[in-house]
């Protein structure tokens, strides 16, 4: 008889393995995103705070995506705090590596920082892991993936858009900071007045207090800000 290994690795789920089910409707967890709470922002310059994206163009986990109509779908990207906002955003694509790293700070040109509040409670899916469960598919597969698999995590979000009317956008543990919550929200079924802008939009290489939070999230990622004029 042969021995068995000892130690053995269980195979890896492939990313994308798993397709939105039928009955995907009866699967789903709401959650509410309350009525006060604010939304940290940061997104081109070329939006105002509680702007949404219209949603034609673009590679993200969740936009652009399109109603069942064929219609593209405005969407709005959020976070908990700051450090989500920046770490999902400008910070997406630091590399995963031991030691300091450098950061071109022309990549944070005509970038701003907004914060929004909730005129009325939001329902969002709840794409936590103990909800994706239910769904039965795992964080690996729709939120911890790479931008390969896009496309397969855009085709969630579509679904659920499409079987469950009532929600107007999804929310999930963050993977870029996992200490906060990242939400993106449906411009079709939430609108602009039911956000309240908190200030105006401040750029991020030109406001002090928001280029020197930057700096202390880019020291904690081990990241040095550099001109590469």
């Amino acid at each position: 008889m042969a021995k068995k290994k000892s130690g053995a690795v269980p195979p890896k789920i492939p990313p994308g393995a798993s397709a939105p089910p039928a009955d995907l409707a009866n699967l789903v967890s709401m959650m509410i995103w309350p009525k006060g709470q604010v939304i940290h922002r940061i997104h081109q310059n070329i939006y105002g705070s509680s702007q949404f994206n219209p949603g034609t163009k673009g590679n993200a986990r969740f936009s652009p995506i399109k109603a069942s109509d064929g219609s593209s779908i405005p969407t709005l990207y959020g976070g908990t705090t700051f450090d989500c906002a920046a770490m999902e955003t400008v910070f997406h694509d630091v590399p995963i590596a031991a030691g300091l790293k450098t950061f071109d700070k022309q990549k944070l040109a005509d970038q701003v920082y907004s914060q929004v509040t909730s005129r009325r409670a939001l329902k969002l899916v709840d794409l936590s892991a103990t909800a994706l469960k239910k769904l039965g598919i795992q964080r690996n597969q729709l939120i911890d993936t790479e931008k390969d698999e896009y496309p397969s995590t855009r085709k969630w979000a579509e679904a659920i858009h499409a079987a469950c009317p009532h929600a107007e956008g999804l929310c999930w543990v963050s993977r870029q900071d996992d200490r906060a919550l990242a939400i993106v929200i449906f411009g079709d079924r939430i609108s602009a007045a039911d956000l309240s802008p908190t200030g105006v939009p401040q750029d991020l290489l030109t406001v002090t207090p928001v280029y020197a939070d930057l700096v202390i999230l880019a020291d904690r990622i081990g990241v040095n800000l550099v001109d590469g004029k």
